[in-house]
């Protein structure tokens, strides 16, 4: 095997962007405030009826073993709140590939489109039939939605979200450092490996 060969199944990890990860501190600050509501026996079994699983629970949009309820309505859009909350009226059964690939797409537009892990994308056979009864699901049960800046006041929502900005903001101004650390910390390597040579 040649070296071009050897270098060819060899995949570098690609340097970590501190502010590459604002999406999830935006996540955060709003799962952080979003109530989680715990259903009762009668509201998972009729969910689960809709879906049709009331035998063998399994994820809803492709079929695979569910490990997980999934948002079927993002939380998250442009980086605020939708309103949307955690309850059942708002969660499905899904698998943690399906539950990654669509994030916080609109649930029906991600699983016919081609995005990595849709669905659409592995080929689903019964996915029409999957999203005939997530559409059911989605007609039958009415998930609550709130304006949470109405229910806790503009000053405190505001506060919040000058934390969020503030956040992000330190998060630039780190990546920016992170990279010159890296650049100093790769010229170093480089000096100790010419001494070595």
């Amino acid at each position: 095997m040649s070296s071009v060969t050897y270098l060819a199944q060899f995949a570098m990890p690609k340097p970590v962007r501190i502010s590459g990860r604002s999406s999830s501190i935006t996540n955060s600050f709003v799962n952080g405030v979003i109530p989680v509501i715990v259903p009762s026996e009668a509201e998972v079994r009729d969910a689960l009826q809709i879906l049709g699983m009331l035998d063998h629970v399994t994820c809803s949009y492709c079929g695979d073993t569910s490990t997980e309820w999934d948002h079927l309505r993002p939380l998250v859009e442009k980086q605020r709140p939708t309103g949307y909350i955690s309850e059942i009226h708002n969660l499905v059964p899904a698998c943690g590939k399906c539950n990654q690939s669509k994030g916080n797409k609109h649930w029906l537009t991600w699983m016919r489109s081609t995005a990595r892990l849709s669905p659409a994308a592995r080929g689903i056979a019964d996915i029409e039939d999957r999203i005939a009864r997530l559409q059911e699901y989605e007609d039958r049960v009415v998930p609550t939605r709130i304006d949470f800046e109405a229910a806790v006041g503009a000053e405190l929502w505001e506060k919040h979200w000058a934390h969020h900005k503030k956040l992000l903001e330190l998060m630039r101004v780190a990546d920016t450092e992170a990279q010159e650390i890296r650049a100093r910390v790769r010229d170093a390597h480089a000096k100790q490996r010419a001494m070595l040579d």
